[in-house]
């Protein structure tokens, strides 16, 4: 089971890091690993878990946030129809986005950032996605709003970005080009 203990904080080098293509078949260990990232989101948003364990919410894990130099990265959330979203994402690629962007007007977090990042962090507003599954499957999917940014900001981190790195330095809060504020109803 994967607590906050196991989650790298901002300033370790492997957040700054390349993560690598995953080969198949999947060994053990990186199905294990797979599975344990997506269960600690469903654990990290069940109160009682969460309380239990001291965990911090959060809707997406990445494999070089628990110290993996793996390319994928787990996702738990509803989207904008508030149908569940839960998988495991292996060698994710974005092949195509909108041109119009979106942002969360809170700001995003992060769980290996333990503190508030004040600003805007541009993000498509939708994108195309394809992905693998822990089966080899490959997935192709449309995502908008929560989902996108999410798969975004988790894609992000398997580049060695972190969401701060996209946010204004001089203005955090400047107004981003054809972007239109994402608020969940």
């Amino acid at each position: 089971m994967i607590l906050m203990d196991d989650i790298i904080r901002e300033g370790h080098p492997t957040l700054r890091t390349k993560t690598e293509e995953v080969q198949f078949p999947l060994t053990d260990e990186i199905k294990q690993l797979a599975t344990d990232m997506l269960q600690f989101l469903i654990n990290s948003q069940d109160p009682e878990i969460a309380d239990k364990y001291d965990l911090r919410s959060g809707i997406g894990l990445a494999a070089n946030q628990v110290n993996s130099l793996h390319r994928m990265f787990a996702l738990h959330l509803k989207d904008d129809k508030g149908e569940q979203l839960s998988f495991i994402a292996i060698n994710p690629k974005i092949v195509s986005h909108s041109v119009e962007n979106t942002y969360l007007p809170t700001g995003e977090g992060c769980l290996s950032v333990d503190r508030n990042v004040p600003g805007y962090v541009p993000r498509h507003a939708r994108i195309t996605v394809k992905f693998k599954t822990m089966d080899g499957e490959e997935k192709k999917m449309r995502l908008t709003g929560l989902p996108a940014i999410a798969f975004q900001h988790e894609l992000d981190h398997l580049n060695g970005i972190m969401f701060y790195d996209r946010i204004n330095e001089k203005n955090p809060f400047a107004e981003i080009p054809d972007a239109v504020p994402y608020e969940r109803d």
